[in-house]
């Protein structure tokens, strides 16, 4: 890996077009090298997982309207839309978003974490609904995702968004366009023209992850999809975007982070080498945020050694800054406290998974987020006994760059009436790759069928695998059909304003 440096520039200072992120980025998407068996196989995994989670939400309002919104751009050939017959085909660009929303609905998908916050899965909607569209084999879709996946997680490693409360999908936009030219086989002119307008449209605030949570949560990575569709091919088109994007005197790091006079570094591969930053990101068991994965192993833990919840005085969860203050009582968010929150804001409340966890020893997408299971008299007090404190070593260790270290855990102290105490601690998530149950890909299966049971027939779940799992075989025809239908698909009645 190479480490590049990024400033910002003043206009009357040279800067190179090959000495900027974003070229350099495109010269990444643009070095055809191979990919390693094991990335392959990584990206096939996830593949498998993003149809888990969207057959598991394909039912619900958010992925429901967003189909809506896309089917009003049908297009030959286009692509697939999970649920949809696969005869009728979408527009790439409104493939990606219908598709993006299905996979984000649950917050069930991979995650990669370091100074940044990322689903790097969010890149996979965009990437292969293109590939759908053009016509191109399942060998090109895996370079086209292994890019994805690399770049984003060089951008999350390199440069923190939300310390100034921007939202992490600004590192989506760039990396799904940045794949999508792997796929395309574009030269570096075109990727770096798409990467830079992809980062223009697709900066937002954090405002979607704060207080009352709303679907945009869901929404937001899979406009950042579908603005990366289009900004490359407005970039095929010989159209132009604001540059330098990063390193410009009114650019993203002058005005949106850190300011003229801040240093990031950003790695990156150097030519020649393999793109391998898929094989540093990581599943959820769990339908929740990812930083609550460890601590719900912990509390299906210590819940199975309490017999009387009602004689718990207090639970403290001593974790990380992030733990803290996005998802624990840092954020002084009382909606993380209310029993009638929506489930978007639920599953960023560390607070309430932990107690429902702690009382059930189990975790369910759905039931665990059910109103008449919020509501409940006796978790809602247990529920208001729970807070949080950051720690420090948990931060550094949240922070750290060495593998064996890095923890998205915590310590749990559980103080009874009587004075005794419950400790313990877990640093990584039972199937984190340092856990005590990694994910392979049997267990990448089994979540694909748990997930899509009494949705998809055996039939459709066999046929979606036997394609997946062969997917670098995969020529045109099949790769069209790498989606999956659901038969009696009902629509919301609404046909919004237009």
């Amino acid at each position: 890996m190479i480490n590049h440096e990024v400033r910002t520039y003043k206009s009357s200072e040279p800067l190179a077009r090959e000495d900027q992120l974003a070229w350099k980025i495109a010269e990444v998407a643009a070095d055809d090298v191979a990919v390693e068996a094991d990335v392959q196989d990584m990206v096939i995994n996830r593949i498998i997982d993003n149809a888990s989670v969207a057959a598991a939400s394909v039912r619900r309002g958010a992925p429901m309207h967003a189909r809506e919104q896309a089917q009003g751009h049908p297009m030959k050939p286009g692509a697939a839309v999970f649920g949809l017959s696969l005869e009728e085909t979408i527009s790439p660009e409104w493939a990606a978003w219908a598709n993006g929303v299905a996979v984000r609905e649950l917050d069930f998908h991979d995650t990669f974490l370091a100074k940044e916050y990322s689903h790097p899965g969010d890149n996979i909607p965009a990437i292969l609904a293109v590939a759908q569209h053009k016509g191109i084999s399942g060998a090109d879709v895996i370079r086209g995702i292994a890019t994805g996946y690399e770049i984003q997680v060089d951008l999350v490693k390199g440069i923190c968004l939300h310390e100034h409360k921007i939202d992490h999908v600004a590192h989506l936009g760039p990396s799904a366009a940045a794949g999508i030219g792997t796929l395309l086989h574009l030269p570096t002119e075109v990727i770096y023209q798409a990467v830079q307008q992809a980062l223009h449209v697709t900066t937002a605030t954090r405002q979607s992850r704060k207080g009352e949570i709303s679907t945009w949560k869901a929404h937001a990575p899979a406009f950042a999809g579908k603005m990366a569709v289009e900004s490359v091919d407005r970039a095929m088109r010989g159209e132009g975007a604001p540059s330098p994007i990063y390193e410009g005197e009114d650019g993203f790091i002058a005005w949106i982070l850190s300011g003229p006079e801040a240093r990031y570094t950003v790695p990156l591969p150097g030519r020649g080498e393999a793109k391998r930053g898929i094989m540093d990101t990581y599943t959820k068991e769990h339908s929740a945020e990812y930083q609550a994965q460890a601590l719900i192993d912990l509390a299906r833990r210590m819940g199975a050694q309490i017999e009387d919840f009602s004689k718990i005085r207090k639970v403290t969860i001593h974790t990380s800054h992030h733990t803290h203050f996005v998802i624990g009582t840092g954020a002084n968010d009382p909606q993380k406290m209310d029993p009638k929150a929506s489930r978007e804001t639920l599953d960023h409340s560390i607070m309430y998974m932990f107690t429902v966890a702690l009382e059930d020893q189990a975790w369910h997408h759905e039931k665990s987020y059910a109103p008449e299971r919020a509501g409940r008299p006796e978790t809602v007090e247990l529920w208001h006994k729970v807070e949080t404190r950051e720690d420090p070593e948990w931060t550094r260790r949240y922070h750290s760059t060495d593998p064996n270290e890095m923890a998205f855990g915590g310590r749990v102290e559980i103080e009874f009436e009587d004075g005794s105490t419950l400790v313990d601690e877990i640093a990584v998530a039972d199937a984190h790759p340092n856990g005590a149950r990694p994910f392979v890909r049997e267990n990448y299966v089994n979540k694909f069928r748990t997930l899509s049971d009494g949705i998809l027939s055996e039939q459709e779940q066999n046929r979606f695998l036997g394609l997946a799992e062969n997917l670098a075989d995969l020529g045109a025809a099949d790769l069209r059909a790498l989606s999956f239908t659901v038969d009696g698909l009902e629509h919301s009645g609404s046909k919004g304003v237009f």
